[in-house]
């Protein structure tokens, strides 16, 4: 299966525009799209995407997708584990990581400065 990403070289992201509000999160959350396209409903694709929490946002379930994901804390914290008045969780700082195979249950997130995390979400080849 071809991957649907373009090439693309080094070039500066305008962090200004382009962001958007993923589907079922709260308005303080926010994406931006880098690269490529995930077709839940017939599950291939990829894509990557910078998403972004503003200080104090939290969401309040966990989450559990049929796609693998990669996740990287590029700048700020991130709360993992909170309750749905986004209070405790485990605190992370910037340079965490984490890979989750589809099915895992993970979250609810917040942030209380605000962070930046950088998302690779895919299916498995067929």
């Amino acid at each position: 299966m071809p991957v649907n990403k373009r090439h693309d070289e080094f070039y500066t992201l305008d962090m200004a525009v382009g962001w958007e509000v993923p589907t079922g999160y709260p308005a303080g959350i926010q994406q931006k799209i880098l690269s490529g396209g995930l077709d839940e409903v017939n599950k291939r694709g990829t894509r990557t995407r910078l998403l972004r929490f503003a200080a104090g946002e939290f969401t309040t379930k966990p989450f559990v997708h049929d796609y693998w994901e990669e996740v990287y804390l590029v700048s700020g914290d991130l709360t993992v584990g909170n309750d749905e008045k986004g209070n405790g969780g485990t605190a992370f700082p910037p340079n965490t990581y984490a890979c989750r195979p589809p099915g895992a249950y993970h979250g609810p997130f917040k942030s209380e400065g605000g962070c930046v995390l950088l998302e690779i979400h895919y299916y498995d080849p067929v």
